[in-house]
Formats: C-alpha cells, sequence, structure tokens
C-alpha cells in the first residue's frame, strides 16, 4: 500500500475516531475491554481533532484515511483524559454499561489499591518541561510496513523544530514491543521504569505497565572549558 501523508482536514474527522477504537489496544480493537466507541474516542481523540487540529497528520491512500498521529505541542494545554472519561461514565452511564463498567470499577479499586498499599503508578499524564509535547500515532493494519509510520513521525517532528519544541515525549504499554521498537528507531529513548496503569489489563488478565520514551530536539554545543552556560541550537 502507497499512503501520502498530508495535514488533517476537518473531514476526516470520522475516520480518526474510528482508526483510534480499532487500534486502542495495541494496535488491535479496543472493543473486548471497552465497547463503546464515541467515548472511546472523544478521550483518545477528541483534544486533537476539536482544539489543535493544525498539529494533526494522517496517511491517505488514495483518498482513504489509513492512518494519522495527533500531535500536542505543549501538552498543558491539553484536555485532561481522566475529565472526559469521568464525564461519559457518569453522563453517558458508561459506569454501569456492559462493556465499560468493569473497565471502570476496575480502574477505581486499582487507585484505591495502589494508594493504599504505595505502589507506583502511572495515573496521569506525564509532565516536565524538557519533553512538553507529546502524540499519539495509529495505523490500520493494512498501511503498517509500508512506510507510513515513519512518514507521519518524521512530518510531526519536523513540525515541533520549526516551532522550537525542546523535545517531544510518548506513553505507551511496556508490553508493546512493537511500539517500543518503532520509537527507539524513530530516535526516542525509554524514560523512567514502567509503571503500573490502573484499569488496564492483558487479554490474560495480567496486568499492563506504561512507558515514557523522550526525545529532545535541541542539542548542547561543545564549549570551551570553563564556559559556564552552554548555549542551545536545533538538533537535525
Amino acid at each position: 500500500m502507497k499512503a501520502t501523508v498530508r495535514p488533517y482536514r476537518p473531514e476526516d474527522r470520522d475516520a480518526v475516531r474510528r482508526i483510534c477504537f480499532l487500534t486502542g489496544y495495541m494496535g488491535d480493537p479496543a472493543d473486548w475491554y471497552w465497547r463503546d466507541e464515541r467515548s472511546f474516542a472523544d478521550v483518545w481523540s477528541s483534544y486533537y481533532t476539536d482544539a489543535e487540529p493544525e498539529s494533526l497528520f494522517v496517511a491517505d491512500a488514495d483518498g482513504r484515511v489509513v492512518g494519522y498521529l495527533l500531535g500536542c505541542v505543549d501538552s498543558g494545554r491539553a484536555w485532561n483524559p481522566v475529565r472526559i472519561g469521568a464525564r461519559h461514565a457518569v453522563g453517558r452511564l458508561c459506569l454501569f454499561r456492559p462493556g465499560t463498567a468493569g473497565f471502570l470499577w476496575r480502574t477505581i479499586l486499582d487507585v484505591a489499591l495502589g494508594r493504599l498499599l504505595r505502589r507506583p503508578a502511572m495515573e496521569g499524564s506525564f509532565s516536565d518541561p524538557r519533553w512538553p509535547s507529546h502524540l499519539h500515532i495509529n495505523l490500520l493494519p493494512e498501511a503498517r510496513g509500508s512506510g507510513a509510520g515513519r512518514a507521519l513521525m518524521t512530518a510531526w517532528l519536523d513540525r515541533l523544530r520549526a516551532v522550537g519544541s525542546p523535545g517531544c515525549h510518548v506513553e505507551t504499554l511496556a508490553e508493546n514491543g512493537r511500539a517500543i521498537a518503532f520509537f527507539k528507531a524513530m530516535g526516542f529513548e525509554r524514560h523512567g521504569e514502567p509503571r503500573l496503569v490502573p484499569g488496564e489489563r492483558s487479554r490474560e488478565g495480567g496486568r499492563l505497565h506504561g512507558q515514557v520514551l523522550v526525545q529532545p530536539l535541541v542539542r548542547q554545543r561543545t564549549q570551551p572549558e570553563g564556559v559556564p552556560a552552554p548555549m542551545l541550537e536545533r538538533g537535525t
């Protein structure tokens, strides 16, 4: 498959939301643990499509969107996905619906037990001024291995360098070896140890862990000995 990377357009919104749901569990559909597509897409894609569309890129194959990169230049501006989920949990009764209730109640119990036992967990979004930007990237199965993922990432990193972002981070599951390998190939490195993700389970019922990876987009110039404050320049 030959896909072209281009900027997001408003008419791509439905396709992005659909792909979000179809790839929501390590590239596979999320329906086995979260059956409500509307709330899932709102949690993971609505900020990007509705508030920062200029930071989105899609992979287009003959007029059909087959993948996306959802970007955020300043993560401090992004909507809190936990709050979005909470609105759906109460307002649309996802807390009591078959197909969503189990995940939500398990998340609540995991958080409570983790705090009681003082177990480190990934409860909120990563925040560090060295890597203020972040992204989500997903491709439909037929677009994988075509180079579309690398092209999407290249377009995004070029945008970040153009706007002067000092660095970018991404959060994924430590158990998602394919994603970890891809991000490393694109210049990201692991940051910190994997931490338990409340509510998340494998298909076999095992606990899952979140892993942060980072990439600086500036580098220090080599300075003569005795110069106290090195200047920064954009990386290549």
